[in-house]
């Protein structure tokens, strides 16, 4: 056994205990049946199944003996607590049941040979287990389905018979029929099994019990442990677990009884760790987590100072450090089955703990291990059997139990032996596991710190073991999380191994960054020490061999040297380029423009502030800005020269000023800072590009920035109060926009508001120059400023040309229009018109763009000057039109009679702050004729005050249709209009108003009246009545005139007509009046037999209701006329 397999728990003890059962007489390789019963025996077991392990096994197989059974315990003196190989014996060599598969069927001819075939090899399986309480069963693989009992008496009869001849109980005899359903067979088969075992394993414990009575505590404690150990192991055996756990505790408190001494210490330590393993085991399992961790935690505690012989104290590290990995993987083992573990209390801390014993027994054995001690011959490790009888014992005293050793120089020997073999143990590799499996239950638990300090631990393992690459990529990943939780002590140690690491390997690059960074600001190193890291980086710069790094092991660094003088010989391999943007390196860096704008006529300026924080003078070659736009990076570039050199004193701030000219096409763009490198070393030696992203700043220059403005400080008061500059102060500006050169021109704008719907409203534009030059190419851009509500575009039109007005094709913004060049002092007028079709508010922009000429640093640029002016318009209907239907009565119309005349009248009325004039107004028919003949406007030159309205009355006539639509449309109404205000010369508007439709009614029969205007008292008042038939059929018309108080009249009272199609019919009455004043005139009653629909009312609605008597005046005689 070696060291390192020595503390590895055995794999019968970590397995589950589940019930041994042999199966013999199977031909599992040649025999299809027996195949297939072996593969529903041990194929696809489900966690519902019995648990049994099944092993096929010959007839003749020989069974471990049984030794005699001890009668009496006076004199026997035991020679250690539990043999290494019992539980593997009850495990897999000694059955709890055997069964044998024999193929006999209950009607097979042969039946009484058979019989006592079968009952000859059961007293084989008999004769190997002789002196054990194993049982034996008969399973018979049949062909055919049996019978149900009692039905199959033969089958009955033959199965007595077979159990007599076999010595077999009826419970032990077993029928297996090889059908469709043998797996259901063979579960039912297992079940049966299962019984026969848990009988077996009960015997056993009560065995074991019985012993009890003989045990003395004086010289038989190490037998009180193992039979309760014994007792624990059959009960779970039998799947008894709660009274396993509690003979596994009782076992636990004697073994912690037992006399410790020296010489059986480990013996103690191995089985207390064994009986503390299974009591976690079944307090998991069990699902009461808290019991498993307070039962380790004591076990612990009993035991960390149970060292024993201190020769050898890295086993107790070892035994310890195997104790917390073995309760680890319980715990983690445990959550995957669905335990729940939290931050403070999960497997990750125990693989920790492990790993810190594993650490202390690498230590211990360095110190306890001769360097040059030889392996004792012959070997004091090897035993006759190869192996040791009892867990826990020393090789070379087997079964000793007495204080002192048998042999002085034995136990010497030994002890050097495994002194020998505890060198050859691979400690690092042991420990980087451990502390693995802990990172990766603090990741899972999300513990970022435990899970970095861990790391740490593992890096320094792996520099322990020299595999330096390794270590150096976890050191790496970790520093990043300390440099941001600017943990800077443990940051400087992290980084003094990673530079003896990076020396190691002769990895130049990683050298000078470490270097850098520890010679920096969060470097907590001393200042000798930084000298001499300072003249070692010097040297790597310089192409020279750098001096070792203490504590470096004296062969590795040998090594190293021979690979630095490689790494010196190679040429092509001198220039590296270091991003120090996520380190903390020696010298800082920040960059900014010195305003967040520049004029393109100004010069563009900017400065790089540089600091070391190294003890010397730090000297450097080149710096360099790249810019986003590389055509200036030529200007941004200072490098040293024979006569100057560039240095930077330790702690002072360095500033280097940089300027240029922007590109007229720049205008507009923004340019950022890309970049800051700086060349350290030379061409001769090595070549180093510090190269920081945008404007500088590092890993923890954001935090100081911070820092800096809590305290409310800003980079120009700073400069007031000192006259170095203060590093905290500097704030970086990594951008700035260039903008176009500031216009000297004035523009001014004129109009008067508000502007009214469609009509051309003129803005006028005065432009001055103020320049110094001609300026030339001068543009106007005029119209709606972009960036509004898209309808406002659609409804919004602007031209320079107000004679006309413009249509819906004009632009909402005319672009560039050109107006020529402007002199100094010179002044220029535009109009601009704007018809605006939709109301409400809308933004106007003019923007005068022109070029000038100027100088900037000696320069000769052309600048694009320009200057915009916005105003805000509001529009506004100029008037509202009303229209409504009348009669000629002037009564409302809701339908129009077809042919008859109706009056369409029309209301403007002014709703404009300003006087309106109404030029002319027209009416567009489409279907409907003017009833009188077309005259000039009744609105021409008009002119509306605000809140004045305007009427217009039209008599029109709706001719008959030929369509049988019932709805027409009117046509526009046109009123052609301008301000009073505007010029008598300007374009007038014209705005259309869609009248309404109108509802067609047709009229079978159309009477109207013939009549005076007034009639007089007691003068005949002549009225005619016109009766015209509008149908295709001859109307009987019967006609009656209702007396009236107010008149007499002659004629027809009630007449009876016939009115041929399209013909009319005249009735003349002569009224008599008899009253003065507005008259009632007698109601005409018409109705039509065979127009049933047409009633009284619809055919006179069209005929005069009323008329105007005047009173009867005196006679005059022509003479006095004449007279008068």
């Amino acid at each position: 056994m070696t060291t390192g397999s020595q503390w590895e728990l055995p794999p019968e003890l970590c397995c589950r205990p589940m019930a041994f059962v042999a199966l013999t007489g199977l031909d599992v390789v040649y025999n299809a049946v027996h195949r297939a019963i072996w593969d529903a025996f041990c194929a696809n077991r489900r966690a519902d199944r019995v648990p049994i392990s099944f092993k096929v096994l010959p007839g003749d197989h020989e069974y471990p003996k049984c030794r005699t059974k001890r009668t009496s315990y006076e004199w026997y003196i035991p020679k250690g607590i539990l043999k290494t190989g019992w539980m593997n014996k009850h495990l897999n060599l000694v059955p709890a049941l055997v069964v044998l598969f024999y193929e006999l069927d209950w009607d097979d001819p042969q039946w009484k040979e058979k019989q006592s075939e079968c009952a000859t090899k059961v007293e084989i399986v008999r004769t190997s287990l002789q002196g054990r309480n194993t049982k034996v069963a008969v399973v018979l693989i049949q062909k055919k389905t049996p019978l149900p009992p009692g039905e199959d008496l033969v089958a009955s009869e033959r199965a007595a018979s077979l159990c007599n001849a076999c010595d077999l109980s009826g419970k032990s005899l077993f029928v297996l029929p090889h059908t469709d359903h043998l797996v259901g067979y063979i579960i039912r088969l297992e079940n049966a099994f299962y019984e026969h075992s848990q009988t077996y394993y009960y015997t056993e414990i009560r065995r074991v019990k019985s012993h009890k009575e003989f045990l003395n505590k004086t010289t038989h404690q190490l037998l009180f442990v193992r039979h309760q150990f014994k007792i624990a192991f059959f009960s779970e055996l039998k799947q008894d677990t709660q009274n396993a756990l509690k003979y596994y505790r009782t076992a636990y408190s004697l073994v912690h009884e037992l006399r410790a001494h020296e010489t059986n210490m480990l013996e103690i330590k191995t089985m207390a760790g064994f009986i503390n393993y299974k009591i976690c085991r079944l307090c998991f399992q069990h699902n009461t987590p808290l019991d498993a961790i307070a039962q380790f935690r004591k076990h612990i505690d009993l035991c960390k100072k149970k060292i024993g012989s201190a020769e050898l104290a890295f086993e107790h590290s070892a035994w310890m450090s195997k104790q917390f990995q073995s309760f680890g993987e319980l715990f983690d083992e445990a959550i995957k089955l669905g335990l729940t573990a939290i931050q403070t209390q999960n497997p990750g801390f125990y693989y920790q703990q492990a790993a810190c014993y594993s650490q202390e027994r690498k230590l211990m054995a360095q110190q306890l291990c001769q360097a040059g001690a030889i392996y004792p011959n012959p070997d004091p490790l090897d035993t006759p059997t190869g192996g040791l009888d009892f867990y826990g014992q020393r090789s070379w005293r087997l079964g000793h139990q007495s204080i002192d050793p048998p042999d002085s120089d034995k136990e010497k020997t030994g002890i050097l032996a495994l002194q020998c073999q505890e060198k050859d143990v691979p400690h690092s590799e042991l420990i980087i596991a451990l502390l693995s499996n802990a990172v990766a239950q603090f990741k899972k638990y999300k513990c970022p710190r435990m899970k970095s300090h861990l790391m740490v631990q593992m890096g320094e393992e792996y520099y322990h073991a020299r595999d330096y690459t390794k270590a150096l990529k976890l050191l790496d990943y970790v520093m990043c999380d300390y440099r941001t939780e600017r943990w800077w002590g443990l940051l400087s140690a992290i980084l003094t191994t990673a530079l003896r690491c990076a020396y190691l390997m002769a990895s130049v690059k990683d050298y000078i960054i470490y270097s850098m960074e520890l010679l920096g600001r969060a470097s907590t190193l001393k200042e000798e020490q930084k000298t001499r890291i300072e003249k070692n980086l010097l040297k790597v710069l310089m192409n020279e061999l750098p001096d070792a790094e203490p504590e470096c092991d004296p062969s590795s660094a040998g090594a190293a040297r021979s690979l630095w003088n490689d790494r010196m010989a190679l040429a092509g391999s001198n220039d590296f380029t270091i991003e120090v943007q996520d380190y903390v390196p020696f010298i800082q860096c920040k960059a900014r423009f010195l305003s967040p704008s520049f004029h393109v006529d100004q010069p563009i300026q900017l400065k790089v502030f540089l600091k070391a924080d190294c003890p010397h003078t730090v000297t450097f070659n080149k710096l360099a800005i790249s810019l986003s736009n590389q055509e200036y990076n030529q200007w941004c570039v200072v490098e040293s020269s024979g006569l100057e050199n560039l240095c930077l004193l330790p702690g002072k701030t360095t500033c280097y000023n940089f300027s240029f000219v922007a590109k007229t096409e720049d205008v507009g763009k923004k340019i950022e800072m890309t970049g800051v490198e700086m060349m350290l070393g030379s061409d001769s030696g090595r070549c180093v590009f510090l190269s920081w992203r945008g404007a500088g700043g590092d890993a923890a220059s954001t935090h100081e920035a911070l820092q800096a403005s809590r305290s409310s400080r800003r980079w120009g008061r700073c400069l007031e109060e000192r006259q170095d500059l203060d590093w905290d102060c500097l704030s970086i500006q990594h951008s700035t926009m260039i903008i176009s050169r500031v216009p000297k021109i004035s523009v001014q704008l004129s109009h008067h508001p508000p502007a009214l719907g469609n009509e051309m409203y003129c803005v006028r534009l005065t432009v001055q120059s103020q320049e110094e030059g001609v300026a030339r190419d001068v543009k106007l851009t005029a119209g709606l400023k972009p960036g509004q509500d898209a309808n406002l575009s659609q409804t919004t039109h602007v031209t320079l040309d107000g004679s006309q007005v413009c249509d819906d094709t004009a632009p909402a913004l005319l672009p560039d229009q050109s107006i020529g060049d402007l002199s100094p002092g010179e002044q220029l007028e535009r109009c601009v018109y704007v018809r605006c079709v939709s109301t409400g508010p809308r933004v106007l922009l003019f923007h005068v763009a022109y070029s000038i000429d100027t100088t900037v640093e000696g320069r000769q640029i052309s600048c694009k000057c320009h200057k915009d002016e916005t105003v805000t318009i509001e529009t506004l209907v100029p008037f509202e039109v009303s229209v409504k239907f009348v009669s000629t009565k002037f009564e409302p119309l809701d339908r129009v009679a077809v042919d008859v005349p109706f009056l369409l009248m029309t209301d403007v009325l002014s709703s404009s702050p300003w006087p309106l004039l109404l030029a002319s107004s027209s009416l567009q028919l489409m279907t409907m004729t003017s009833n009188t003949p077309q005259s000039g406007s009744q609105l021409q030159e008009v002119v509306l005050q605000t809140g004045e309205c305007a009427s217009e009355c039209f008599c029109l006539r709706c001719p008959p249709l030929t369509t049988g639509s019932t709805t027409i449309a009117t046509g526009q109404y046109v009123i052609t209009w301008r301000r009073q205000s505007s010029s008598p010369d300007g374009p007038l508007i014209q705005t259309t108003v869609t009248l309404p439709h109108v509802i067609l009614e047709p009229v079978p029969l159309y009477i109207h009246a013939d009549l005076p205007s007034f009639g007089r008292v007691r003068e005949s008042l002549p009225v005619r009545y016109h009766i015209e038939n509008r149908t295709a059929l001859v109307q009987e018309v019967e006609m009656a005139v209702e007396p009236s108080d107010a008149f007499m009249f002659s004629g027809l009272k009630q007449v009876r007509l016939r009115i041929l199609p399209g013909s009319e019919q005249q009735m003349l009455y002569n009224y008599y009046p008899l009253m003065a004043g507005y008259q009632t005139l007698p109601q005409l009653n018409i109705s039509l037999p065979r127009c049933p629909t047409t009633n009284t009312h619809t055919l006179r609605r069209f005929l005069p209701q009323r008329i105007f008597v005047k009173p009867q005046g005196r006679q005059v005689d022509e003479n006095s006329i004449a007279a008068a």
